[in-house]
């Protein structure tokens, strides 16, 4: 058994911000406790989905902002008052 989470094609088509805003969706309705069992279950597998997908497009990000930045080598901050 494969412990890689397949991710559907829907979510995989999405922004992050859209998935993020799903996911917060679906834990407000978990929290709620207004979901029967069933749902339950089918929901939590899709925020799975969605939060792996929001981890992944984070991370591709990341690697994005460390190639512009050096390979992460630039340590000269931003905000730095002269």
């Amino acid at each position: 058994m494969s412990d890689e989470l397949t991710i559907s094609e829907d979510i995989l088509a999405m922004s992050f911000e859209k998935a993020l805003s799903e996911l917060e969706d679906i834990v407000n309705r978990l929290e709620s406790g207004d979901v029967a069992l069933e749902e339950s279950i089918a929901i939590y597998q899709r925020g799975n989905q969605l939060r792996a997908h929001c981890d992944n497009k984070l991370k591709d990000a990341q690697v994005q902002i460390e190639k512009i930045t050096e390979n992460g080598t630039s340590t000269t901050p931003l905000d730095v008052e002269e």
